[in-house]
């Protein structure tokens, strides 16, 4: 982690091993703080870059006894050039409009969610997600978080329906993915890349270097998507290091 002088040392706290959701028979544990008070955005900064990733106040990461297959990556996004599929991505999803919006959860976005937990996710951890949790997830944060829908165009360039949805984190040097879910009957789109794609063009025409995508699971089918956006960055021991260069360690 960066050396941030004059910055207070964080409490940091450690679940009981329980079940890991992405790899059968192993368990898990997360160490993890909060992000309260004035320090909240600089330390969600600061640990983001360490590999921690924020849900509501708390900032967490894997800390797990015996396995370590769990991996923090970011794209490299000053220096990525989409490929052909990424610019067929692209053009496909053209007729889609971006909307920052003042982020508030709304029975819409709910109910996208919905639909795309019973259609993708229904035996994982927020299969059973109220809109009560629903609206926590969304508001409770002390950082800088951006609301993104992506919306279809509508007539006289009104907003049309909505197809999907991202949480996302401002950082000092980049753009934190916290959670994306989307229409799940628009397969043809492939929405989860798009929304990958255009947070990259994003943090380009902000002149952030960075876009984080959470953690790439060795062995999790899941979560192999990731390594498809090159270049990407993983986070070693020493230092974040070109991911060809870790994988192959």
């Amino acid at each position: 982690m960066t050396e941030h002088p004059g910055r207070r040392i964080p409490s940091l706290y450690l679940t009981a091993p329980g079940p890991c959701p992405y790899l059968a028979g192993r368990r898990e544990r997360k160490v993890f703080t909060h992000l309260l008070g004035n320090d909240a955005v600089p330390l969600n900064d600061a640990l983001s870059e360490a590999g921690f990733r924020r849900s509501q106040t708390i900032a967490y990461r894997p800390a797990c006894e015996s396995c370590n297959a769990c991996i923090s990556v970011r794209v490299r996004a000053s220096d990525f050039v989409p490929t052909r599929n990424f610019r067929r991505v692209l053009g496909t999803n053209s007729d889609l409009a971006r909307h920052v919006t003042n982020g508030k959860a709304t029975r819409e976005q709910f109910a996208l969610l919905r639909d795309y937990l019973d259609g993708r996710h229904d035996e994982g951890g927020m299969a059973d997600m109220t809109a009560l949790d629903y609206v926590s997830m969304v508001e409770d944060t002390t950082v800088n978080t951006d609301l993104v829908e992506y919306r279809t165009k509508g007539k006289d360039s009104a907003p049309g329906d909505l197809v999907a949805v991202a949480i996302t984190d401002v950082l000092s040097d980049g753009l934190s993915m916290v959670y994306t879910f989307y229409d799940v009957a628009e397969g043809a789109r492939s929405l989860g890349t798009h929304m990958i794609l255009d947070h990259i063009r994003e943090a380009q025409s902000r002149g952030l270097p960075y876009v984080y995508l959470g953690y790439w699971i060795d062995g999790c089918r899941k979560m192999s998507y990731k390594a498809r956006f090159r270049p990407l960055e993983a986070l070693a021991k020493d230092g974040w290091r070109p991911f060809d260069e870790l994988i192959r360690a």
